[in-house]
């Protein structure tokens, strides 16, 4: 066990199902501190789609400055009706993934024994991958406007922002862990239809491919892949992908698996100049907001994604292992999952089994 350490986390519980979620996923850290002699420091930010509409902007001026020196930052869920989608993400969650160069986005898939995955005949050895988004440019660009608006004329454009370091480092980190796996990357590409950003795409993954000659790699446009998530998801083990072909993905995946409830993210800055932040994917979930049934799973994943990052890989083990046995049994599933159990009952399992 390494000596106590205290880790300064700035936590951002968002809206909707975001904050009982964070709160469970709170619950999870602090008792595996106490196994592992870490403590943390929570520090509380209410920037949400409540506090832009009270203050027209989703977080404060100085916001980014304010959590810049956190050791991580653990984030619920943005979004609510009433504020529009683009502004939520353009607001928040866009600025820190950018300030804070968190290029690397992390979304493990796997099937969980005693979870029941969509697909037919299909075993939890079946699916487990990694997605590696690339997270800072590529599709999602402020670039872009539209001009004769309320016209017939009206035109809309919309540029992307592929760099040689934005797209060599992300291939990098992805060939980096397939090295650490099982030794296969595939890359998610449309070279065939979008003609200058996708070929570039491409040759840049067969140059990295060069300097790992003992990692296998393959290529499939971003169409046929969905179709092979679905028909051969024993294919993969770490996937890379633009800012949109990662995004689309990442979702398809835990869908496959079974749920997206037990959906998490890690957006890493590898470098450790800025912190990372680690949230589920699931969303907000207005329709289930306040009824207490929201699955903490994909919160309490991306809790083990944290204490991983921060140097506790056995921490990160022993929190997979509660929640795996916790989805194999009939007590502590909520509803997506096919058992009975509420936000807090589900935690309360897997804490028990730490």
């Amino acid at each position: 066990m390494k000596p106590s350490k205290k880790f300064k986390i700035a936590v951002i519980p968002g809206d909707g199902i975001g904050k009982p979620v964070i709160e469970q996923g709170i619950m999870v850290l602090e008792r595996i501190g106490d196994n592992y002699g870490i403590s943390f420091d929570w520090e509380f930010f209410g920037w949400s789609c409540q506090y832009y509409s009270e203050n027209d902007i989703m977080m404060p001026a100085d916001g980014l400055n304010a959590i810049s020196s956190h050791d991580a930052i653990y984030l619920g869920a943005v979004g609510f009706p009433g504020v529009p989608d683009h502004v939520s993400l353009w607001g928040l969650l866009i600025p820190l993934r950018r300030a804070f160069q968190q290029y690397a986005c992390i979304r493990p898939v796997r099937l969980f024994e005693g979870i029941s995955s969509p697909l037919a005949n299909v075993r939890p050895e079946d699916i487990d991958f990694v997605i590696v988004r690339e997270n800072n440019e590529g599709e999602y660009s402020e670039i872009g406007g539209r001009i004769f608006q309320g016209t017939e004329n009206e035109i809309v454009s919309q540029q992307t922002l592929f760099s040689k370091k934005g797209v060599d480092r992300i291939l990098k980190y992805a060939f980096e862990m397939a090295s650490k796996r099982t030794g296969k990357v595939t890359s998610a590409t449309k070279s065939n239809g979008i003609m200058h950003t996708m070929p570039f795409w491409d040759e840049r993954f067969a140059l990295m491919s060069k300097e790992y000659p003992n990692v296998i790699t393959n290529q499939f446009h971003i169409d046929i892949l969905t179709a092979h998530f679905v028909q051969h998801p024993d294919w993969f083990d770490v996937v890379v992908g633009s800012n949109l072909f990662g995004d689309i993905l990442s979702d398809l995946g835990p869908a496959i698996a079974g749920t997206i409830g037990i959906a998490a993210s890690a957006n890493i800055n590898p470098e450790g100049n800025f912190p990372s932040m680690f949230e589920p994917v699931h969303g907000s979930a207005p329709d289930i907001t306040g009824q207490g049934i929201a699955n903490p799973i994909g919160a309490i994943w991306a809790a083990a994604l944290m204490i991983q990052h921060l140097g506790y890989q056995e921490a990160h083990n022993d929190i997979m292992d509660a929640i795996e046995r916790v989805v194999r049994s009939s007590n502590g599933k909520t509803r997506d999952m096919g058992g009975n159990a509420n936000t807090k009952m589900c935690a309360d399992a897997i804490i028990s089994e730490l």
